[in-house]
C-alpha cells in the first residue's frame, strides 16, 4: 500500500492548471473577478477575460459571457499576417516552437554565437549522462549530503542543491505570487501548497548549506 507522505502534493505547472481548469468548472470564468464587462455601455460583470491582441497575449479584455462569446467569434490570431509569416509560423508550431539540432557540435544549423550551439544545454540545465545517452563522456556530479528536511524542500521550490540561496529565493518569490490569496484573485485554495512553500524557504533560508 502506498503511503501517504504529509507533503506529498504534486507541484507541476500542469498539475496547477488542471486545478485551476477544475475549479471554473472548465467554462473559463474567473468568479472573484470584480470587473466590469469591457464592452461599450455594459453593465455586467466581466468573468472572462480574452487576450487584447496577437502581439498583447498576457494583456486581456474581461467580458461577460454574451460578449466574449461574440469577441470570440471575431478573433483571428492570424489576421495581419502575410504569407510568409504564416507559413513560418506553421513550420514553428510543426516543431513546438523549437529549432533542432544534432547534440555534438557541427550539427545542422550551428553556430558558434548560439548559447546552445555546442549541443550541452541539457549539462547546464543540470542533466546528467551517467550512461553516455547523449554521446558526451561526462563524470556524473555526485549528489550533495543534505538533511532530510533540506533535501525535500528543494523538491517543494523546484530547485537543485547546486543553485545558491539566491536563485532558490527567485524561485521561492514566484510561487509565492501564483499562490497567495492576495495575489490570485483571492482563490484560497492553494493554500496548502502555500504552507509548503513557506516552511520550505524557512528550511533553506537557515540552512549554512547554501551560498549566498
Amino acid at each position: 500500500m502506498r503511503r501517504n507522505w504529509p507533503l506529498d502534493y504534486d507541484i507541476s505547472v500542469t498539475a496547477d492548471k488542471r486545478r485551476r481548469a477544475a475549479r471554473r468548472a472548465m467554462s473559463g470564468a474567473v468568479d472573484s473577478s470584480t470587473r466590469q464587462c469591457d464592452h461599450p455601455g455594459c453593465e455586467r460583470k466581466g468573468n472572462y477575460r480574452a487576450p487584447r491582441a496577437p502581439e498583447e497575449l498576457n494583456r486581456f479584455y474581461w467580458f461577460c459571457l454574451e460578449h466574449v462569446r461574440e469577441y470570440n467569434r471575431g478573433w483571428n490570431f492570424f489576421r495581419d499576417f502575410s504569407t510568409e509569416e504564416l507559413e513560418a509560423q506553421l513550420e514553428s508550431d510543426r516543431l513546438w516552437g523549437r529549432r533542432t539540432r544534432r547534440f555534438g557540435k557541427g550539427g545542422i544549423g550551428f553556430d558558434p554565437a548560439d548559447p546552445h550551439a555546442d549541443g550541452l544545454a541539457w549539462r547546464r540545465l543540470g542533466m546528467e549522462d551517467p550512461l553516455d545517452f547523449m554521446g558526451v563522456e561526462t563524470p556524473r556530479r555526485p549528489r550533495r549530503a543534505l538533511p532530510a528536511s533540506e533535501r525535500r524542500a528543494l523538491d517543494i521550490l523546484g530547485a537543485t542543491d547546486c543553485q545558491t540561496r539566491a536563485e532558490i529565493r527567485v524561485l521561492y518569490k514566484t510561487l509565492v505570487k501564483q499562490l497567495h490569496p492576495d495575489l490570485n484573485g483571492g482563490h484560497r485554495g492553494d493554500e496548502d501548497r502555500l504552507r509548503e512553500v513557506l516552511w520550505a524557504w524557512e528550511q533553506i533560508r537557515g540552512s549554512r548549506s547554501f551560498r549566498d
